[in-house]
């Protein structure tokens, strides 16, 4: 089992609180790791040309759209032309015109393949072996149906074809690359280890991003909030992408945030009775009367 040092169930997040002052609120909102997770995922995609060693297609419809938009943006760019401006000849959101405008290289903005488990993973080495050996895809698929295979011939041409049967070791998805990266080394198996610190020796940029990472864990679960304010300092003159938002939130409530990581108070139970009476209502709604619900959450307490 992964053990998440900043999961989204650790006991010490929640919500904004409800007080105003924050040395009775140990205000968290800011430092949730859901936000630091998407801003270590934008890292991680911006590096994806370093760490992803699946093939990808170039020709794929999703590469081109993203190569048209990207040299579209800075042809106007080049020209003097405001984002804004950019915005509306484009038919795009400002943001998304944002996010072109400022990646250096197209690179940056194409995402590696995400591929979710699939039904021939469970014969992967015998697909490899068998492939290395210039075997007939039919006869792989009769043998794997032979071993319990279920799945479809399509299935299978199509995973061969992605290059997931290549003997080099599979990359993970970016959002299972970033759960890696957030959480504790030992909690990780002993190949999923290794293949993450493969990974992130693949450049200076993910080495730098998984130190500030776990530089960050240990300022959290350590309670050791004085820190926080050199840790922020660092991590801007690295430069990470996608981290600056994440930063700016981090001081926009400085008081607040500083508390939360150094004080033990939590509004943690307080976002728990809210979620439960949330599930409450939603087991019941359209169906019964709020007396029914006001009885249900008296009686669940």
């Amino acid at each position: 089992m992964e053990s998440p040092v900043l999961s989204n169930g650790h006991a010490g997040f929640g919500g904004r609180a409800w007080e105003t002052d924050p040395e009775q609120s140990g205000h968290r909102a800011q430092v949730r790791p859901n936000n630091l997770a998407a801003a270590v995922e934008k890292s991680v995609v911006a590096y994806a040309a370093s760490w992803n060693t699946l093939p990808r297609k170039p020709d794929s419809t999703l590469d081109a759209r993203t190569r048209q938009r990207f040299a579209a943006v800075h042809e106007l760019r080049a020209q003097g032309v405001g984002l804004m401006e950019c915005a509306r000849r484009l038919g795009r959101a400002l943001n998304t015109v944002k996010r072109y405008a400022r990646a250096e290289r197209v690179e940056d903005l194409l995402r590696p393949p995400r591929y979710g488990p699939c039904l021939v993973d469970a014969h992967r080495d015998h697909v490899q072996r068998r492939l290395a050996e210039k075997t007939p895809v039919t006869r792989i698929l009769a043998e794997i149906r032979d071993q319990g295979y279920t799945g479809s011939a399509n299935l299978l041409v199509r995973y061969i074809n992605q290059g997931r049967a290549d003997p080099q070791r599979l990359a993970p998805s970016p959002r299972r690359l970033v759960s890696w990266i957030m959480s504790r080394p030992e909690g990780l198996s002993g190949p999923t280890r290794r293949h993450l610190d493969d990974l992130i020796a693949s450049c200076p940029g993910m080495t730098t991003l998984a130190t500030r990472v776990r530089e960050f864990a240990a300022i959290l679960t350590g309670r050791r909030g004085q820190d926080l304010a050199a840790w922020i300092a660092t991590t801007r003159d690295d430069v990470l992408p996608g981290f600056d938002a994440y930063l700016n939130g981090l001081e926009k409530d400085w008081d607040a945030t500083t508390t939360g990581l150094t004080l033990p108070y939590s509004n943690g139970p307080a976002e728990g009775i809210n979620n439960k009476i949330k599930m409450l209502k939603r087991q019941t709604y359209g169906k019964a009367s709020f007396a029914l619900l006001r009885k249900r959450i008296l009686l669940d307490q």
